[in-house]
């Protein structure tokens, strides 16, 4: 049976630092496609160097940038990375074999590996972070949930093996600034759909996610990276419910 036809799509934004080892190891691909959101960077000539086709278009938002990705694919399979994704070789290789005979199968998910704080994460709920990174164009879709996206495949699913190498943050400083950004957007989306909070809800979630990282989901066999994310995750969740109480007290003040 012939190969399948397979587009790496890659999203990206400033993303120099990662790309030209994240275009690498898609270079078995037939077309090699970035969308970039007017970076100031060497993201467009780096894409450039690995052949890959460019399309900048200012960011919309996750939903609408894949969304008009996809309309300028033209193969029936699509291999998307973020720019700061790298395909281990043992998944490089699983990608291409399950590429020669795809079947009767949607998407493979792909497990995902983390790097944060001083160690790969393989615990804390952070692995294996299953994604359904190789998929059928016609049988996906895109949703977004606050700041972040995912894809929803129609059929069936296969796990493929080897990871995603992911360098999620450059530092801790880079987590909380995302942080930051991630809390406010999901406040305010929450609010919009007419959810409120206080100061003990907004502890409780907080305490509840720390507990969950660190216990439930063994953060504790992560080392010191495990702690740090586990802290990090009480932040998060303490962050999202306090910044909706604060949405809802402006509220209550301006009528």
């Amino acid at each position: 049976m012939a190969k399948s036809e397979v587009t790496g799509l890659i999203l990206t934004l400033n993303g120099a630092k990662h790309l030209d080892a994240c275009l690498a190891s898609l270079d078995f691909c037939d077309q090699l496609l970035v969308v970039d959101s007017v970076s100031t960077d060497a993201t467009a000539e780096i894409a450039a160097a690995h052949g890959a086709r460019v399309l900048v278009n200012p960011w919309p938002g996750p939903k609408k940038q894949f969304e008009f990705a996809f309309e300028h694919i033209t193969t029936a399979w699509v291999v998307s990375l973020d720019q700061d994704e790298i395909l281990s070789d043992e998944l490089r290789a699983a990608v291409i074999r399950a590429l020669q005979d795809p079947q009767d199968m949607s998407a493979f998910l792909c497990p995902r590996t983390s790097y944060y704080f001083d160690r790969f994460l393989r615990h804390s709920g952070w692995y294996p972070d299953l994604l359904p990174r190789v998929f059928k164009l016609g049988d996906t879709g895109v949703h977004v949930s606050g700041p972040h996206y995912g894809f929803e495949t129609k059929g069936k699913t296969r796990r493929l093996t080897g990871d995603i190498i992911h360098y999620p943050y450059a530092n801790l400083k880079q987590h909380v600034e995302k942080m930051n950004y991630y809390t406010q957007i999901a406040a305010e989306e929450m609010h919009s759909n007419g959810k409120r909070s206080g100061v003990a809800k907004a502890l409780g979630h907080g305490l509840a996610r720390f507990m969950k990282i660190y216990f439930f989901r063994r953060g504790f066999l992560d080392g010191k990276a495990g702690f740090v994310l586990a802290v990090n995750s009480f932040f998060y969740a303490f962050q999202k419910y306090i910044r909706l109480a604060e949405l809802g007290s402006k509220k209550s003040d301006a009528s």
